[in-house]
């Protein structure tokens, strides 16, 4: 996977040499999860299971043997095939860290799976940041605003019907049945 621009001073000069000697030497090709193929179409579900042509079997996600229900038909109609590519990972996020046993190979899959709690965290950074700027530029409660409402409430007018607050809280009632 290219590195953005952006990020490109966080890494080595030799790591695309790194990278491919990772994905292609030492993992020979197959990510280190779940092994799926690199640089091959592979036909895979929603839930993560795969197509292994090599052992002519189902895999999960995690690269074990799968044994299919009796009565599954049309497995590979719900099947998208998709082009697995490689990328080289750092097991504890530190682009300082180059030692092989830090490098890992994942496929896409994989590598979201592994980043998850890093994209949450930054997700959540980013969120309380937008609306931090907002409550400083905007004023208090400008996430109102974002949802529709033509005004926000003040804090005598929270509890009046018909509010975005109010409407708020009655949607929420009415979804969750409380």
């Amino acid at each position: 996977m290219p590195i953005r621009r952006g990020y490109r001073f966080f890494y080595p000069i030799d790591s695309p040499q790194l990278s491919t000697g990772i994905r292609f030497g030492r993992t020979k090709g197959r990510c280190e999860a779940c092994a799926r193929p690199g640089r091959r179409t592979v036909f895979c579900l929603g839930d993560g299971r795969w197509w292994d042509e090599e052992a002519a079997s189902w895999r999960d996600g995690a690269g074990q043997i799968v044994c299919l229900a009796a009565g599954v038909d049309d497995l590979l109609g719900a099947a998208r095939t998709k082009r697995m590519a490689l990328a080289a990972a750092h097991r504890n996020h530190d682009t300082a860290d180059n030692s092989p046993t830090n490098l890992a190979a994942f496929c896409q899959r994989c590598h979201m799976v592994h980043d998850w709690a890093e994209h949450q965290r930054r997700w959540w950074r980013a969120l309380f940041r937008r609306t931090a700027l907002g409550d400083l530029f905007r004023g208090p409660d400008s996430w109102l605003k974002a949802i529709g409402s033509s005004r926000a409430p003040t804090a005598g007018q929270a509890n009046l019907p018909g509010t975005a607050l109010q409407r708020c809280r009655q949607n929420t009632r009415a979804s969750h049945n409380f």
